[in-house]
């Protein structure tokens, strides 16, 4: 390192932070194109001391870390569905106060009592659930006393990914796949949008004037694309569900189980 630092400049300005960042972002891609991406990578510590020779902190590089390690999906991937439609999954990360275990326990707690969930699969720093079947369930779902709408039992399924940032906090990722939701909203508008083109086809061909022919296939395409768009809405749901999830972990809330949880305990599935 010695070495390199001679053929630098004898004065050079001092970078601002922006500017540090994109030399450094710069020098990862060019190394990169050379080829020594097969190189062992960094360690945590290495990289600790890296930030502080940069004068970045260590607890923000901690975070940073976590937050890259609970990343479930590819920034920035964006279809056409997205974009007409809005996405396929609502997700919201917090760093709370807490160890990954206990964490994970309460929001385990969280998810089965108070959002109509069960576990689906379970991991050392991840977690699954799924809509939870059964009489309980149903009834709870059905006359919902806490007016909480359940929007979670509508994803296909809820993850959570649980990161220590160090031996007091917890980064904690929740995200909610609405794939198969927002297909069912899409196949809805198509269809309606199918029957105004049949409409219109058959006006046609009973020989109807073109100008009050076409208003079914009008109508009902705008019509199926409202209800296409309903997606945005309900994704929009389930993130503030998320999000209030969150709070409560933050807040360090017990769940309180339900009346039908006290009246019918034997009735839960296990």
């Amino acid at each position: 390192m010695a070495d390199d630092a001679r053929d630098l400049p004898v004065k050079s300005p001092p970078l601002d932070r922006a500017a540090l960042e994109r030399v450094l972002a710069r020098a990862a891609e060019l190394q990169a194109r050379e080829g020594d991406g097969d190189e062992p990578g960094l360690s945590d510590a290495q990289l600790i001391e890296i930030a502080k020779e940069v004068g970045l902190a260590p607890g923000n590089l901690r975070q940073a870390l976590a937050e890259e390690r609970s990343r479930t999906e590819a920034p920035g991937a964006h279809g056409l569905a997205d974009v007409l439609f809005g996405p396929a999954l609502a997700t919201a990360t917090r760093t709370v106060r807490g160890t990954r275990d206990a964490i994970m326990t309460l929001l385990d707690a969280t998810m089965q009592r108070e959002e109509g969930l069960r576990v689906k699969r379970r991991f050392p720093d991840r977690m699954l659930w799924e809509r939870a079947p059964g009489i309980v369930a149903n009834l709870s779902r059905a006359f919902d006393f806490a007016g909480r709408g359940y929007h979670l039992t509508r994803a296909d399924e809820v993850g959570a990914t649980m990161v220590a940032v160090d031996g007091e906090r917890t980064l904690v990722r929740i995200d909610a796949s609405l794939a198969g939701l927002r297909a069912q909203h899409i196949g809805g508008g198509s269809l309606v949008a199918s029957i105004g083109g049949a409409g219109t086809a058959a006006l046609v061909l009973l020989g109807v004037m073109p100008l009050v022919a076409v208003a079914p296939v009008v109508a009902l395409t705008a019509v199926g694309w409202l209800a296409a768009r309903s997606h945005r809405r309900a994704r929009a749901r389930a993130q503030v569900t998320l999000e209030q999830v969150l709070d409560r972990l933050e807040r360090d809330e017990r769940p309180r189980p339900s009346l039908l949880d006290t009246l019918v305990p034997v009735a839960r599935p296990r």
